[in-house]
Formats: C-alpha cells, structure tokens, sequence
C-alpha cells in the first residue's frame, strides 16, 4: 500500500527544489522556460503566490509534483487562482495532484477566498476529470489573452 503523498510550501530553494523544477516543468510545457533558483525564490518570497510541492514517501521523500496558489485582492474581494499544476509522469494516478489541489483550496480557505479559478487545456483530459471531482465547475466564460 502506497503511503500518503505530503504537501508543502517551497520557503528556501534549495538544489532540490531547482533540480525537480528542470525535471517537472518539461513535462507541464515544452515552450515556457524552466525557472531558475533566483525565479523560484522569487516565487517562495512573494506574498502574491504559494509555491507547493508534493513529495512521496515511497520515493524516499522525492519531490513529484507542484502547484501554484495565487491569492489578490480586488475591489470586489480576494481573489484565488490555482496556475502551473504538473504531476512527474512516473507517479500519475497515485493521488499527487489531488493532494496539491486540496492542499491549495484548503490555504485559499483559510486566507478567505471564496472561489478559487484554474484554467486546464482540453487535452489535459485526466487533470479535468480530477478538477471535476474535486467539485471545480466549468464556466461559460471567455478567457482573452494579449501577447506582450
């Protein structure tokens, strides 16, 4: 029996954290660059997003997974997205993202949102069967994008 996949804030960037960003962004999108250690400590410093990482115990404590919780405000309340979910191809279906999106909506709770949005290409259909699950709505909505 596997054992519980733990979740955790990246707060210091160490080899590890760089080392298992290379290996896990390739995997989330082959045109957007890896963040290097001075990005990703720019992301665990900020007080805009929560870098997590999810580690399995059966992998000796390894990093396979990350998310991104970014919380706002706006005049209309606090805002809450989750961004960049990437799951290691070795470990899919073993609860990881799951455990990451859980671990974000509880964090989202708890600063206050109410909501919290994510956007998930069509393709991606395992991730939008877990988002579902997990009781993320579809919206009819528009998504508009301007390329700087």
């Amino acid at each position: 029996m596997s054992s519980p996949i733990e979740v955790s804030e990246v707060t210091e960037v160490t080899p590890e954290v760089v080392a298992a960003f290379e290996r896990l962004i390739p995997q989330l999108s082959r045109s957007n660059p890896v963040p290097d250690e001075g990005a990703l400590g720019v992301m665990a410093r900020s007080e805009a997003s929560t870098l997590l990482v999810a580690r399995d115990p059966d992998r000796d404590g390894e990093i396979v997974g990350s998310l991104t919780l970014v919380l706002f405000r706006i005049p209309t309340g606090l805002r809450a997205w989750i961004e960049d979910v990437v799951v290691d191809d070795a470990v899919r279906g073993r609860g990881v993202g799951q455990a990451l999106n859980q671990s974000a909506l509880e964090r989202a709770r708890a600063a206050g949102a109410t909501t919290v949005d994510l956007t998930s290409r069509p393709s991606r259909e395992a991730a939008n069967r877990l988002y579902l699950r997990l009781g993320f709505v579809e919206r009819e909505t528009n998504l508009y994008r301007f390329e700087l």
